[in-house]
């Protein structure tokens, strides 16, 4: 197997287009407005309820900025939104690298977009799990597999992409997407990297925690209706 090696990057990369899926929603009607303050032509990928959130907080200015995921990639959500964001187009924004001809080559074979920055924070399943009277169903249901995914590859292609996991850090980017005039720095985009693997480490940690902490008898007898 080729392993490419890449030899040139650009210190700070201008945002263009964004991803956002979160279950805590909070801080987003201040950081999407200011995003859009600085960078007017931003245009803004979202899934389920993050999309209904912001067409809340951008009200009219929403057509010309926001999209459904499903409407870019030409898949509808499965019930319950189950597979959202697990899409080729979408993969490939994200691990595309700017100077790789054959990277760009994809992109136009697919009629898919550079995603530069992707906000994400995932189900929350330390609290669920937190919860007396939690089942292992329940408890499954929380297990969140597009936004580790979509985390740990914008955070791989830091060389040209941000991925942002915590609502602490929105004051930090827009601050320095304001000294750099729409551009996020190299700088930043690592330490934000650094960031989300540590939080998808320990988000793997606390469900291998609960599973071995819980007996096969409680996983067979929550499910009456087995089949054999």
């Amino acid at each position: 197997m080729s392993i490419n090696v890449v030899s040139k990057i650009d210190d700070s990369v201008k945002v263009r287009r964004v991803l956002v899926s979160v279950s805590d929603k909070s801080g987003l009607a201040e950081f999407i407005p200011q995003l859009l303050r600085i960078n007017p032509d931003i245009r803004i990928f979202s899934t389920g309820g993050t999309f209904s959130r912001l067409q809340e907080i951008l009200k009219e200015k929403s057509g010309g900025c926001l999209q459904q995921v499903s409407d870019y990639t030409g898949q509808p959500e499965t019930q319950g939104g189950l597979v959202k964001t697990l899409d080729f187009k979408i993969y490939l924004g994200l691990l595309t690298e700017t100077y790789n001809q054959a990277h760009q080559a994809d992109l136009k074979r697919t009629a898919a977009v550079p995603i530069d920055m992707v906000v994400v924070n995932l189900y929350p399943f330390k609290e669920t799990v937190a919860k007396p009277d939690v089942t292992v169903e329940r408890a499954r249901g929380n297990i969140d597999i597009g936004g580790p995914c979509m985390l740990r590859a914008a955070a791989k292609n830091f060389i040209r992409v941000a991925a942002v996991v915590d609502p602490a850090d929105y004051p930090l980017i827009v601050a320095g997407m304001e000294a750099l005039q729409g551009r996020i720095s190299l700088a930043l985009r690592f330490r934000l990297a650094q960031k989300a693997f540590r939080h998808t480490a320990g988000y793997d940690e606390a469900i291998a925690e609960f599973l071995e902490k819980t007996s096969f008898g409680t996983v067979r007898d929550g499910y009456p209706e087995r089949i054999a």
